[in-house]
């Protein structure tokens, strides 16, 4: 279960806005965000993941306080470690496809399904400037699942990706996400893509 209450003053085009969520997460659900541009949703991610303070507010994850600003708890974030896919895929130049992975695990068993996942067990060798765009971006997701995370952050993580590699991608997400366990909370501006693979969704506006 992950327990979150918080607020956040964002400054916008047109002045400031708070940012304000409570909600609880059901351990191993699959949640959509989603809202008008500028809301917040990913800083309400980043937020989460400890790389952005909302001020006020507290997280808690399994029982473990990962954040309380009244009794001034706020656990890093390599200490949450949450998985986290970002919207520009935050990769690193000098690696190649597999070294991204290798650098997050040591399982050679799950690095290769992955691989195949996200096909792109031809292209281990690549770094990202030779990688497409949907490849750069299915390379950030499974860089993502290769700790197997019990709590999986996901910024728009399919726009770059065409209709039939979207739909067999996500298919194949949802038989992962309930076999690792995580809780998945996803940002999306598609009203349709995530249908079949949420719980649920939360309306940021």
């Amino acid at each position: 279960m992950i327990d979150i209450a918080i607020e956040k003053n964002l400054k916008v085009y047109h002045g400031k806005r708070v940012l304000k969520i409570e909600h609880q997460f059901a351990s191993g659900s699959i949640t959509k965000i989603y809202g008008p541009s500028g809301a917040g949703k990913t800083t309400f991610l980043k937020i989460i993941a400890g790389l952005v303070n909302p001020g006020k507010g507290k997280i808690v994850v399994d029982d473990v306080v990962w954040l309380d600003t009244d009794t001034n708890i706020d656990i890093a974030p390599q200490k949450r470690m949450p998985g986290f896919v970002f919207q520009d895929y935050a990769l690193f130049p000098n690696m190649t496809v597999l070294e991204h992975l290798q650098y997050a695990t040591n399982d050679t068993e799950w690095i290769n399904r992955l691989l195949v996942l996200g096909k792109l067990d031809t292209l281990t060798d690549h770094k990202p400037i030779h990688l497409s765009g949907g490849q750069q971006q299915r390379l950030a997701i499974l860089r993502a699942l290769a700790i197997k995370p019990k709590l999986l952050l996901m910024d728009e993580p399919f726009s770059a990706l065409d209709p039939e590699m979207k739909s067999e991608l996500i298919g194949e997400l949802k038989i992962v996400f309930k076999q690792i366990g995580a809780t998945v909370l996803i940002v999306s501006h598609n009203p349709v893509e995530l249908e079949g693979l949420v719980d649920g969704e939360i309306y940021i506006s």
